[in-house]
């Protein structure tokens, strides 16, 4: 009997060492349509990073405002420090081109 329960002692406390602490991971919990779902949260996988902390215009973005604006065909044709220039063709055929400021939001100049 004591020998089971020097055994049993043992195995409780190299069960405690061996389990990783959770304070180290951050763990989410998700509750949707789905059901339960509980993640280690990543932030550096995350996809949508880069594009929430980004500070300038992106190109991407850019060429979705000129869509928006009535471009067909956006191509990118000069990007700079302070804007980017998006050339295309309007609805009627003919080409224009729209001027972009690199920051945060991409208003057009």
């Amino acid at each position: 009997m004591k020998n089971l329960l020097k055994a049993a002692l043992v195995s409780a406390v190299l069960g405690c060492i061996a389990v990783p602490f959770p304070a180290y991971a951050q763990v989410e919990l998700r509750i949707g349509p789905g059901g339960v779902d509980v993640r280690e949260r990543d932030y550096y996988r995350d996809p949508y990073f880069d594009r929430r902390h980004r500070r300038g215009c992106d190109v991407r973005d850019a060429l979705d405002s000129a869509r928006d604006a009535g471009l067909r065909r956006p191509q990118i044709v000069r990007e700079t420090r302070r804007t980017i220039t998006v050339q295309g063709f309007t609805r009627s055929g003919r080409p224009d081109r729209i001027i972009f400021a690199n920051i945060r939001g991409c208003p057009e100049v």
